[in-house]
């Protein structure tokens, strides 16, 4: 299945000295519909993100379930240690098999 992209907001610093501990914001707009089903009204297809993976230059550097107890538009922090210039790779997969992605570029001095 092809990663879908999501709105999300990545905060990185501009830039980091090599093996300096690097800070990683993430705040990822998505409903995290329960489907709870109430008297009257019509249910709605449950669409939970249930997993977040990051890598950062291929390396995996940060992995977290998610479950329906969190909140809509999910924030997080983690840190990493910056070792090179390259990509962190977010993937989000969502109940049903939704695979979404983002990607930010932190460089190393």
């Amino acid at each position: 299945m092809r990663a879908l992209p999501i709105t999300a907001r990545i905060t990185l610093p501009p830039s980091a000295r090599r093996g300096e501990v690097v800070t990683v914001r993430v705040l990822v707009r998505h409903p995290m519909e329960r489907a709870v089903d109430a008297p009257g009204l019509t249910p709605v297809p449950r669409r939970i993100l249930h997993t977040l993976r990051v890598t950062y230059s291929g390396e995996e550097v940060f992995r977290m379930a998610l479950s329906p107890g969190i909140a809509a538009n999910p924030y997080l922090e983690f840190t990493t240690i910056a070792v090179e210039t390259g990509d962190l790779v977010f993937t989000w997969e969502e109940d049903g098999g939704t695979i979404y992605r983002r990607e930010a570029r932190l460089v190393v001095t």
